[in-house]
């Protein structure tokens, strides 16, 4: 894939740290702004303090705040509901009803389909 616009960003929320920071230098890589968050509360507080990002990629499950909660708080803030995210999830059979999700990849993630689903929703 080539690389993209420099300007657009992406915030990537995983509790994982080593799958953050595999994340965050693919996209870095392909010529993304990425800000990193541990949990669904730190990212909620990013998103607050700005700037925006272009598309968040979510974990579901994690402590603190988990990415469903994150998701239901974005989508009633009036500031974040038009945010695009793609979600992140270890159980093959989760569901998503919507929710203005742009799509859900399986971890361990593909790479392109990561670049995919990032460049398609940003």
């Amino acid at each position: 894939m080539s690389p993209v616009n420099s300007t657009r960003r992406v915030l990537v929320v995983d509790d994982d740290d080593d799958i953050r920071t595999v994340l965050a230098a693919i996209l870095s890589d392909e010529g993304f702004e990425v800000a990193e968050a541990a949990n669904g509360q730190i990212a909620l507080d990013l998103l607050a303090s700005g700037p925006l990002p272009d598309v968040m990629l979510l974990d579901l499950m994690m402590p603190v705040m988990d990415g469903w909660e994150l998701l239901r708080s974005v989508r009633k803030d009036s500031r974040f509901a038009q945010l695009p995210v793609v979600l992140l999830s270890a159980n093959p059979n989760v569901e998503v009803a919507d929710g203005g999700v742009s799509a859900c990849l399986l971890k361990p993630v593909d790479l392109n389909a990561l670049l995919r689903a990032v460049d398609t929703a940003a």
